[in-house]
């Protein structure tokens, strides 16, 4: 089943809705996606921080069978990429296959993830490039 959904308001009205950001504990937990709460700690959270948009690939896999509502981006690369500032997020990869392999240099573009249909929302997000 396609995703059926629109952008809420407040996302839209975000001002570093393009960049990736995250949040930093007192303690020194960096969280991506940013969360309220520390899991280590338990204290509540009120440090965003902006995230480095470069990276390296850690582990990667194929997706040749998509969840519903991709199907139409199939196959496609996901993997792990392990930001400059030590932070390992989830990610689609996007580049000439040939050159994705471990350890191989990364940046985050703001990109297209999916769509609702021919003529439903748009969904934007992060993806990570290779550099080449």
């Amino acid at each position: 089943m396609p995703h059926r959904t629109s952008v809420p308001m407040p996302w839209r009205l975000k001002k570093r809705r393009y960049d990736l950001n995250g949040t930093k504990c007192d303690c020194g937990v960096v969280y991506y996606p940013p969360r309220k709460i520390c899991e280590l700690c338990g204290n509540k959270i009120n440090n965003d921080i902006k995230l480095p948009n470069n990276g390296v690939i850690v582990s990667f896999t194929k997706i040749m069978v998509p969840p519903d509502g991709f199907e139409n981006i199939s196959p496609y690369i996901i993997g792990l990429v392990k930001l400059s500032n030590g932070v390992v997020l989830s990610s689609q990869i996007h580049g000439p296959e040939e050159k994705i392999k471990i350890n191989t240099p990364v940046k985050a573009n703001f990109r297209v993830l999916f769509k609702d249909g021919k003529n439903g929302v748009i969904h934007y997000g992060t993806k990570f490039e290779v550099i080449e």
